[in-house]
């Protein structure tokens, strides 16, 4: 039955999980879950490893669905609180430095759309390729291609992200990112 409730609702009350197996008795809490949890305990973030396929291909489509939103506080709860990040040339740690640097990002980076794919997992890891469009101020639009190389706790936070990426010039034209979905316009 815990096992059941773990997956329905992600994480249980320490007092739920404490009740002996076998127990007729089930203790039924109306706490809020973050009342539930210990004060520096943060709640699951289904799917864990080990992944498998479907769940590599929920976080992948979760943090794409995440970073569209192009919510600093939002994308950042996804990382460990001292998640170490690379992305192009910079290298910092932690959630403040997250939410700081995708702060930047999106005021410089405007009409921002992503698609994110799966290209491999195992165990606790997942690298995915990626593709954006975004045009800058003067209406200048670009694409930007690249791998991440993801690496998770047991929780289901990442706590490393490895991104390389290249940004390439290009026309309004041949722009081919609409909403979340690549569409080729030949």
């Amino acid at each position: 039955m815990l096992a059941g409730l773990t997956r329905a609702f992600g994480t249980l009350s320490p007092r739920l999980s404490a009740i002996p197996r076998g127990s007729s008795r089930y203790l039924v809490t109306a706490l809020p879950l973050a009342q539930a949890m210990a004060a520096d305990e943060e709640p699951i973030r289904y799917p864990v490893p080990p992944f498998t396929e479907e769940t590599a291909r929920q976080k992948v489509k979760a943090a794409q669905d995440a970073w569209n939103t192009k919510n600093p506080e939002k994308v950042s709860l996804a990382y460990t609180p001292d998640s170490d990040w690379h992305n192009r040339d910079l290298f910092f740690k932690g959630r403040d430095a997250i939410k700081s640097f995708l702060t930047k990002k999106w005021e410089m980076e405007l009409g921002y759309r992503l698609v994110k794919e799966l290209w491999t997992y195992n165990g606790n890891r997942i690298a995915v390729r990626f593709e954006y469009e975004f045009h800058d101020e003067e209406g200048k639009w670009f694409r930007a291609h690249g791998n991440e190389n993801w690496e998770f706790d047991d929780r289901g936070y990442m706590h490393t992200r490895d991104a390389c990426i290249n940004n390439v010039p290009i026309e309004d034209s041949v722009r081919r990112l609409q909403g979340w979905e690549i569409h080729d316009k030949a």
